[in-house]
């Protein structure tokens, strides 16, 4: 437990920080698996929203300093790979 004000304060500004940080980071989360889902079911249009949004997702976490820039650049790369590979198949059939 805290006892001088200044902790107290810290630990006040942690709490905020740390739900804030969780909104974020959960959103980043749900579009990510979102995207995986429609890619994984071989639906193209709805598979290309839903990496637009993860994408919007993982950088606006990474603007806040929620996750690294490059954590975010990894992810982001990943998931285009991973669309195009389905728009590779999709065209080929």
């Amino acid at each position: 437990m805290a006892n001088t004000k200044s902790a107290i304060k810290r630990n006040k500004q942690n709490e905020k920080r740390r739900l804030r940080n969780r909104f974020f980071k959960g959103r980043a989360r749900a579009f990510i698996r979102n995207a995986h889902q429609n890619i994984e079911t071989n639906n193209l249009e709805e598979a290309r929203a839903a990496t637009l949004e993860a994408i919007s997702a993982l950088d606006k976490a990474a603007e806040k300093d929620i996750i690294h820039k490059n954590n975010a650049a990894r992810r982001k790369s990943r998931l285009m790979k991973k669309l195009t590979q389905l728009e590779k198949e999709i065209a080929e059939q």
